[in-house]
């Protein structure tokens, strides 16, 4: 065979999580999801990982992992999060891979990818150094391998990144056809322009490197990946195929390779369903005989390069002008806003450079006293980020710690890392990429250089702040209310920083709706509480109590006293201050109480400020999450009397609605809205039963209609989505149970007829693993006579049907697309 295709993706997402609690908080934009990660999550990383072959009819003949067929990388930051909150998926892309060493002749599939999609031609050399070590070693931890490849971010190269990679024994880069300038026959004479797109891409190339190594580069089919990526391939996976068969050239005299890249989340996540489009496309491919799949690896193996390549230095796959969509107003922009500028991205580049330089000589002199090497220590740093296990920070702390170290010598040592940590991640490329300077993208990098300024101002003398400040108001917002990067900085970046006194605040509060009042974890904070004591007049409550609060990050901690009055609704008063011993927490308490048992409230809340100073806080100083939770069982009450209200007149009026919409005049507002509020609030307790019945749900529907009531579709087929999920689960648990499948086909039956979309690609995926598991052993005691197997089959046949599932013997003779 001397014609191979590979079809790489990557797969990536800036970090979200906030500097200080190392967590996504929630992203309103991403509804219906919590946050952007968990929403790209569903529609593309999951989907491919688990993704479906249909035949002619729509119904499923086989899941498939994508993973294991294509060329692939993951931002590191990606892997992290979802190691934490998506085990299955993350796992099913480590599992990818693993096969994938077993179809490419030991080569595995996935890529390593500099660590946080910095911008390397941009970054100083020992920043390109660590982002590449980083990026490496998050690699072996997670894939248990070295990588032979590694992504670039935004395929931006220069030669001395390139020659760092060669160091650290990557063997090959993948850019954009674009990016090469001549080519020529190794140890040739006679160098060929290839520049304006006119490489021959079916063929790797080597480049040589300042150092006198040497990388392979691989320049991918820009035509068809732009054609995935814009131009509407995917929505057709054979045809997506036909047009990688079709692209060999007629000469066959030496082997050939036919590749592509896009991002990854073109499959799915930007175009629905293009997760099914490159699995027909992968399959179609093998089964066709005329070209076989490979990996870069292999290819390179086996088809090492012949010619020898210059490359455009500081040029990438995503600016027209090289690299300068990261630091300058270079045209390039989303195109959605056609009068923004974005001559905001110099001043922001100019004000982390800055920051990074200025705060680097007091790392040094700080970190010396406890490190033998500083900057060893931040490249090894990595070790800890991937597993912040005691273990690991102990193994760390052995390899780079002076003798003898203390618990506070440790905190510093970490604090210093973090700093470090956070002064890369304020480089995360999708700061600059989009149009606005207030973005939630570019917002985020400010924060980290917002962390980066906390932790300077904690570890060295003086501050930083005012003059990053000065650097940062240069740059100026194209939306006249947030004025320029001072004003986000303090509207947006300052509230979210945090301290353990903060942290204590929102313990303490929330402490209130807790049923035990205790919890021992909150995001990346460890909490003990120490004492804890409850106090009551009439509905008003009053806590007060002592807890210790550790960073499980720095590892830093203190002991926090704090009082809390709650006098109903949403009217919350916090305290929190260091505790100073037992005696005078003793009175503190004593003189608090005692205020308020005498229900005197208004002397309550003035002795929090006398105990607390100023730092008192409310329900807004809850996080985001917390927050809304809590707000939602203060308000449940008022919703429940609103609720009963509107149900009372809908009830007595809906004759008269009914009428009204029949004949088409148009509903008065407020008897419109109690309709709506009483006919959806009625719907959602029938979605949150068990098993959706259908006696039940139909007259409801058949009710909104004649009502004329728009049905919230989002939110019911949410509820209707986990309540047929919830039932497929047990039946997995129990395949038998002929019971339970009756309930989950009337369950899916009824979802068929909804007049709004209910995502069943979770229960599709259980149930087709229950028909290809058990069919067969139940299959066999049918054919022995055995009457409940009879039984099984047959409903089993109609799940199959409802969840467009092909049974398992006639998979074999589908006809597919």
């Amino acid at each position: 065979m001397d014609r191979f295709i590979c079809i790489h993706g990557h797969f990536y997402q800036p970090p979200r999580e906030s500097p200080w609690l190392e967590a996504i908080e929630i992203q309103e934009s991403a509804f219906p999801y919590h946050d952007w990660n968990e929403r790209i999550l569903a529609e593309c990383y999951a989907a491919n990982a688990v993704s479906r072959i249909l035949d002619s009819e729509g119904r499923i003949v086989q899941l498939v992992n994508n993973y294991a067929g294509i060329s692939f990388n993951f931002g590191p930051t990606v892997l992290l999060w979802m190691q934490k909150y998506a085990a299955d998926a993350y796992e099913a892309i480590l599992e990818g891979d693993r096969q994938s060493l077993e179809n490419f002749s030991g080569h595995g599939s996935a890529l390593a990818q500099a660590y946080n999609h910095m911008i390397l031609p941009l970054a100083n050399s020992r920043d390109k150094k660590t982002q590449i070590i980083w990026g490496i070693k998050d690699f072996e931890y997670r894939f248990r391998r070295k990588p032979e490849g590694l992504w670039l971010p935004e395929a931006a190269v220069d030669l001395e990144t390139l020659d760092i990679m060669a160091q650290h024994d990557i063997l090959f880069a993948i850019l954009s056809p674009g990016q090469a300038k001549r080519v020529r026959l190794i140890d040739g004479d006679e160098w060929v322009d290839v520049s304006g797109v006119r490489i021959d891409h079916t063929v790797p190339y080597r480049v040589s490197l300042p150092s006198g190594r040497t990388l392979s580069l691989f320049f991918y089919d820009g035509p068809i990946s732009q054609a995935l990526a814009f131009e509407g391939l995917l929505n057709n996976g054979e045809a997506f195929a036909n047009r990688l068969l079709y692209e060999f050239p007629e000469d066959r005299s030496s082997p050939r390779l036919v590749h592509v890249a896009t991002d990854g989340e073109t499959y799915g996540h930007h175009h629905r369903g293009g997760d099914m489009a490159l699995a027909y496309a992968l399959h179609s491919i093998e089964s066709s005989g005329f070209a076989k799949l490979t990996n870069y690896g292999q290819y390179l193996e086996n088809h090492p390069p012949m010619h020898e390549v210059e490359i455009y230095e500081d040029s990438s796959w995503s600016c027209i002008h090289g690299i300068e969509r990261w630091r300058s107003d270079c045209g390039c922009n989303s195109g959605a806003r056609p009068n923004w500028n974005q001559a905001w991205r110099g001043p922001l580049r100019v004000a982390v450079d800055w920051l990074r330089d200025a705060v680097k000589p007091a790392y040094e002199e700080l970190a010396v006293r406890f490190l033998t090497d500083p900057w060893a220590a931040r490249d090894d740093y990595i070790d800890i980020i991937v597993e912040r296990s005691p273990d690991r920070i102990g193994a760390f702390l052995e390899r780079h710690a002076k003798r003898p170290f203390d618990s506070g010598d440790e905190i510093k040592i970490l604090e210093l890392m973090e700093l470090q940590r956070h002064a890369m991640l304020m480089y995360t490329s999708c700061g600059w990429f989009f149009d606005e300077l207030s973005g939630i993208e570019t917002v985020q990098v400010i924060q980290y250089a917002g962390r980066v300024l906390q932790l300077a101002d904690q570890l060295f003398r003086g501050s930083f702040e005012p003059e990053f400040l000065e650097h940062l108001e240069l740059a100026k917002s194209n939306i006249h209310e947030h004025g320029d990067g001072r004003a986000i900085y303090e509207k947006l970046v300052r509230p979210a920083m945090l301290d353990l006194k903060n942290v204590g605040a929102h313990y303490a509060i929330s402490s209130l709706f807790q049923e035990n009042g205790e919890r021992s974890s909150i995001y990346s904070y460890a909490t003990v509480m120490e004492d804890y004591r409850n106090f009551q007049v009439g509905y008003a409550k009053l806590v007060i109590g002592r807890a210790k609060v550790t960073s499980k990050v720095t590892r830093v901690s203190t002991s926090l006293c704090f009082g809390v009055l709650h006098l109903g609704d949403h009217n919350i008063a916090c305290g929190t201050g260091e505790y100073r011993g037992k005696q005078e927490y003793e009175a503190l308490v004593k003189e608090i109480s005692e205020a308020f048992a005498r229900a005197d409230f208004p002397k309550t809340i003035l002795l929090l400020g006398k105990h607390f100073g100023s730092s008192t806080y409310s329900l807004t100083s809850l996080f985001a999450d917390e927050r809304t939770k809590v707000l939602n069982m203060i308000m449940e009450p008022a919703l429940r009397e609103a609720e009963a209200s509107y149900y009372s007149i809908y009830e007595h009026h809906a004759p008269l609605i009914r009428f009204l919409t029949g004949s088409g005049m148009p509903l008065p507002r407020g008897l419109a809205f109690a309709a709506e509020l009483t006919l959806n609030a009625k719907l959602r307790r029938a979605f949150q039963g068990d098993g959706l019945d259908p006696e039940v749900v139909l007259p409801l529907l058949e009710e909104a209609r004649l009502a004329g009531v728009n049905v919230d579709g989002t939110s019911l087929g949410l509820l209707a989505a986990g309540n047929v999920e919830h039932l497929a689960e047990q039946l997995l648990e129990q395949p038998d149970d002929l019971s339970c499948m009756e309930t989950l086909n009337r369950a899916a039956s009824l979802v068929r007829t909804l007049p709004f979309e209910v995502n069943l690609w979770k229960t599709q995926n259980i149930c087709y693993n229950i028909v290809h598991t058990h069919w067969s052993k139940f299959k066999k005691k049918a054919g022995r006579g055995d009457g409940s197997a009879r039984e099984w089959i047959r409903k089993c046949t109609v799940l199959a049907g409802n969840f467009w599932i092909r049974e398992p013997e006639s998979s074999a003779s589908a006809h597919l697309r």
